[in-house]
């Protein structure tokens, strides 16, 4: 498959009474959604959350992410799930999947190791 372009990782803040519902949608996240998400470009794709506080932390792969974040935009099934998910986050001003808080990548071992191969 070759390197990855890009990995992105991103933060929200899900609603602490909210928690088991939000697992309960995403367990499984409806077919169509899985379809649009895999058709952006997007791979890899992986959510985390800590129950403790309702931290939600995402992690994809993609090639383009310009490109992938233009599709999900323009997508009416993504609008349609963003707009149904919108209320399980705290302070996010618009779609979740446009305004989530990107994350710096400050590690990878696989770059570092192949980095300092002799």
């Amino acid at each position: 498959m070759g390197r990855l372009s890009m990995r992105v990782g991103f933060r929200l803040q899900v609603h602490p009474e909210l928690l088991d519902e939000y697992r309960r949608v995403h367990s499984p996240v409806r077919r169509e959604m899985l379809e649009t998400i895999a058709a952006s470009g997007r791979r890899n794709y992986t959510l985390f959350l800590d129950e403790s506080d309702g931290t939600l932390f995402g992690y994809y792969e993609v090639d383009d992410d310009e490109a992938a974040q233009s599709y999900l935009a323009d997508s009416p099934v993504a609008a349609r799930w963003e707009a149904e998910m919108s209320r399980f986050f705290l302070t996010l001003d618009g779609r979740a999947d446009q305004a989530a808080r990107r994350l710096t990548d400050v590690f990878n071992l696989a770059d570092q190791l192949e980095a300092t191969t002799p």
